[in-house]
């Protein structure tokens, strides 16, 4: 139903309503101020007051939790009040006494416009039998929002004497008045069939659907036609659904989803069959919505053959109704030429729930050839079939190198550690690109996914010790994926090996690694590695984790210590520095200040000295001082200085 616009100020009013419930609901059970605001006779004391309108406004909104018959009066008396009117008809429309309906209903006689509509849709929510007569007289009223807002306060009251009302106003009376009393009817209609009364909502909507009222209240009540006669509604939904109107067929296709019962969905295959091509996908959704398994046939038959937007609609409809049975006929779909229909059964195939599936892949894939085969293990990869890994195994020795690849893939989904090293194997051993991107591909994903990461870096070191360096690099690589302490003590075994190319991977990887533990690894290479490079690298990367990682404050300090003594280029000193002024601390300034020496570094150095200094002024104003006298003799730039006599002037007053 249209929502009369008038009344979209109340509707942000229940949303504010409701924040503030919460909000004092929240409030501790003891609080005297939470007391006052559930006081109903202090909240009526406000409406009374001279209290500003925000003020009121809050009280009406507890009065809707804590409110009764003793409210009433002040609440209708703001009613009049464009600021409050709808902040007093939310109490109003929430206090349970018959009050308030009086309230209602004696304003409805002295308000106009906005006003007058808001009272009318608060009587529409109490729904006021009492009200009918009065609400009757107001069908004519000259503004059409006023006559819209009656209609629809009557057909939410729907009583006897409020659906003869709206039906007296729909079958006469000016072109406004009609649409409103429909929408009023099918309201009506509504309620009466939420109480099981099946013919009298019938006699409402038909009369609706035959009424001379605007398509959208014909649409609602044919809807609510079929609803209401249950299963002898179909011939009615059929005819929505042979519709050549797209509105009256896209009602049909809605209320099929919403009626049980195998007799609609028989009415929807059987209109499947008849359908022309660009409604049958509509069907077909439909049909899969309703989720009866009675379709499964029907579907498989569209997915084998016809047009293709038909066969895809119906395709991925299996993967809803579908189960193991669907398999032979997706399978054969998988392998056509038309890539778009290939595609889409074998994403249902990876998706299809159920053992028995696997079961049923893992039977076909040891006698399949050619393109079911890839097939057959792409599925066998995606859906993670263990049991496929023994054909898998086998298939990467195949003579055709797009089953070799295929294996390959797949494999990295579904081998177990205790086959890792036939998967290795295809990694050290040379051969054409593509395979050998295969299998390193796979060979991460099997790693990365496996639960024993120790186990997993072992099987990786026994195989580096055996091959050759295209292959160490490869198994290095994959290792600082791994982590844990194995990996980590392979990869810095290769940062100190006597192969150059070994050595360069090997401290590349450790610079990157990303856990803690590696540190003292890289330290010892900034310390003792035979290339400057490699004691570069390490420092670097030594820097980085106590950057980037989450250490406490006293191994930060501890570190940059460490690579200050070990610093030889001012690239590296510059990022000691940076470290330092990151995580500030009265240690780490004592560090900065030696750097204030070199011409180089100065400005650098000053800059995180007085930084620091900032932070730790107030724990340590001693070491601040002391520190802050260098960087003022060490001539920093004019801003660092001033800055440094500052926070030597505050660290002497403390």
């Amino acid at each position: 139903m249209t929502r009369n616009r008038r009344h979209i100020p109340a509707i942000f009013v229940l949303i504010v309503l409701a924040i503030g419930l919460g909000q004092a609901r929240a409030a501790a059970p003891g609080d005297t101020g939470v007391a006052a605001e559930k006081d109903p006779h202090k909240l009526i004391a406000v409406l009374r007051s001279d209290a500003p309108p925000q003020d009121k406004a809050m009280a009406c909104k507890r009065l809707a939790v804590y409110g009764g018959k003793d409210a009433v009066p002040a609440l209708a008396a703001l009613l009049p009040d464009a600021r409050l009117a709808s902040w007093a008809r939310i109490a109003l429309e929430a206090i349970p006494d018959a009050s308030a309906d009086r309230a209602l209903r004696e304003a409805m006689g002295r308000l106009q416009g906005r006003l007058l509509i808001g009272v009318i849709n608060s009587i529409g929510v109490r729904r006021d039998a009492k009200a009918v007569d009065a609400l009757a007289a107001r069908l004519k009223d000259a503004d059409p929002e006023v006559v819209s807002a009656v209609a629809a306060a009557l057909g939410r009251i729907g009583n006897a004497a409020a659906a003869t009302t709206l039906q007296e106003a729909l079958a006469g009376g000016p072109a406004a008045t009609r649409a409103a009393a429909a929408q009023g009817c099918v309201l009506c209609a509504q309620k009466l069939l939420s109480e099981a009364k099946r013919s009298e909502a019938m006699k409402l909507y038909d009369l609706v659907r035959k009424a001379d009222v605007p398509e959208q209240r014909i649409l609602e009540a044919t809807r609510g036609a079929i609803l209401a006669r249950q299963s002898a509604g179909v011939p009615l939904l059929v005819e929505q659904l042979r519709s050549a109107d797209k509105s009256f067929f896209g009602i049909g296709l809605r209320t099929a989803r919403e009626m049980p019962g195998r007799e609609v969905t028989g009415a929807l295959l059987a209109e499947l069959g008849r359908a022309t091509p660009d409604r049958k996908p509509l069907l077909i959704l439909a049909l899969a919505d309703r989720g009866d398994a009675a379709a499964l046939g029907p579907m498989l038959q569209a997915a084998k053959s016809g047009p293709d937007n038909v066969r895809r609609a119906a395709i991925r409809v299996l993967g809803r109704l579908g189960d193991a049975s669907c398999v032979p006929v997706l399978l054969d779909v998988a392998q056509e030429d038309t890539a778009e229909l290939s595609q889409a059964a074998v994403d249902v195939l990876a998706e299809l729930a159920g053992g028995e599936v696997d079961a049923g892949l893992v039977a076909r894939l040891s006698n399949a050839r050619g393109k079911d085969r890839q097939v057959l293990m792409q599925l066998a990869g995606r859906r993670r079939i263990r049991a496929a890994t023994p054909a898998l195994l086998k298939a990467v020795d195949d003579p055709d190198a797009q089953i070799r690849i295929a294996a390959l893939t797949a494999l990295g989904a579904t081998i177990e550690i205790g086959d890792l090293p036939r998967l290795i194997a295809r990694v050290t051993k040379p051969g054409d690109p593509e395979e050998a991107k295969a299998a390193d591909d796979s060979l991460r994903a099997a790693c990365a996914r496996m639960p024993d990461r120790e186990a997993c870096a072992e099987k990786l070191v026994a195989a580096i010790a055996q091959s050759p360096v295209p292959a160490k690099r490869k198994c290095l690589e994959i290792l600082s994926v791994v982590g844990g302490a194995k990996a980590l003590a392979a990869v810095g075994a290769a940062a100190k090996d006597a192969d150059p190319e070994i050595r360069d991977v090997g401290s590349r990887l450790l610079g990157a690694w990303m856990s803690a533990d590696a540190a003292p690894v890289l330290l010892d290479l900034a310390k003792n590695a035979a290339d400057a490079k490699y004691k570069s690298r390490a420092l670097r990367g030594y820097l980085r984790i106590a950057r980037q990682l989450v250490l406490p404050l006293n191994q930060r300090i501890a570190m940059a210590r460490e690579a200050s003594a070990l610093a030889q280029r001012d690239e590296e000193k510059k990022l000691v520095i940076g470290l330092l002024r990151r995580y500030p601390s009265a240690d780490g300034l004592a560090l900065v200040l030696p750097h204030l020496r070199d011409a180089k570094l100065k400005a650098e150095a000053g800059l995180a000295a007085v930084s620091i200094a900032d932070k730790v002024v107030a724990s340590n104003p001693s070491a601040v001082a002391e520190a802050m006298k260098q960087v003022v003799q060490s001539g920093a730039n004019t801003d660092v200085t001033n800055r440094a006599k500052a926070l030597l002037d505050r660290a002497s007053r403390k």
